[in-house]
């Protein structure tokens, strides 16, 4: 008798795991049935809410269902990821996350309450590498040259950012820990404030996102001096990356890609995978990413995933070289 029951049991329990596997299966089969959300973590304008708005159309499209684009900004991100977080993981919805978000906050922010695990990466799509500007009164023209006036004077120059805990601060923080330069950080509000004091001279240099700087370079009242990409920028060919200006090993800039609530059905995250794929590999499509400043780079479910915890190491070990901390 009680080895029948425990046998009973087991099936009822077996059965009840098919059930709820055919019943997700059967969502997944049928998704979509209503409009999809996709969160986006700053204000309307930037860069990523940009990007997000340019990939919505091509899933509508893939999948006959609307996408709806909704800004959630505040505490850099964190807003936004902690709702998607905790939404629920049937593909309705979707967040527009970034370097900040899915890496450099869980390192900044001692009381984040979402963590990688609760995530279910989809696509990498784009990257928007930094371009180390300076003044133009500043006499120097490379790397190695900013370098070498750096360690005669320490302590007296300085670099701006868009925040305490951005990856152009931090940007900023591995140049010192890897040049060994003695450099201020003067933080603003936002990246606008402080290209607008970086044209005046009021700051001496700043590893600022391309898209930002790009005018101001263009135009001669900056200087740049590299990129902080692995190759060079389409947009500034003659200007060298970091490694060729002879500081190795320094990658550092923005990113954008498309996550979902960890426990979304596989079936669906490639869905929306392949319509995103496909989208970024339109001519016109990468055209238009490449004029915002940014480069298209698409890593699938897997390889974004692995890509994502590479970064937070990387980033980890900056912050806590720098001390730096949002809290």
């Amino acid at each position: 008798m009680f080895k029948s029951t425990k046998q009973s049991i087991a099936y009822a329990c077996a059965g009840l795991v098919a059930l709820a596997a055919s019943a997700g299966a059967s969502a997944a089969d049928n998704w979509p049935t209503k409009p999809i959300r996709m969160v986006i973590p700053f204000s309307a304008g930037g860069n990523t809410d940009v990007v997000a708005r340019l990939i919505a159309p091509h899933i509508e499209k893939a999948v006959g269902q609307p996408v709806v684009v909704e800004n959630r900004p505040g505490a850099a991100g964190n807003i936004a990821a902690d709702f998607v977080a905790r939404a629920d993981a049937d593909g309705y919805t979707l967040l527009m996350g970034t370097v900040g978000t899915q890496a450099i906050n869980y390192a900044i922010y001692k009381d984040i309450r979402f963590k990688p695990a609760d995530f279910a990466p989809i696509t990498l799509v784009a990257s928007v590498p930094n371009v180390l500007a300076v003044t133009a009164s500043l006499p120097v023209k490379s790397v190695q040259e900013l370098i070498e006036y750096g360690k005669k004077n320490p302590g007296k120059l300085s670099f701006a950012s868009s925040g305490a805990g951005s990856s152009i601060h931090l940007s900023g923080e591995m140049f010192k820990s890897r040049t060994g330069v003695d450099m201020v950080h003067v933080p603003y509000k936002g990246s606008a404030a402080a290209v607008t004091d970086l044209v005046g001279g009021q700051v001496h240099l700043m590893f600022d996102n391309l898209p930002t700087s790009l005018p101001f370079i263009k135009n001669g009242t900056l200087r740049a001096l590299a990129v902080t990409s692995a190759e060079r920028s389409t947009n500034l060919p003659d200007v060298p990356t970091m490694a060729e200006a002879g500081v190795p090993d320094f990658e550092a800039g923005s990113w954008f890609g498309v996550l979902a609530p960890a426990g979304t059905p596989a079936p669906i995250v490639n869905r929306i995978d392949q319509a995103i794929e496909k989208a970024m590999a339109d001519p016109d499509m990468q055209k238009r990413v490449i004029e915002l400043g940014a480069v298209p780079t698409v890593k699938g479910p897997a390889e974004f995933n692995a890509f994502i915890g590479t970064e937070i190491e990387k980033w980890k070990a900056v912050v806590q070289a720098a001390g730096a901390s949002a809290n």
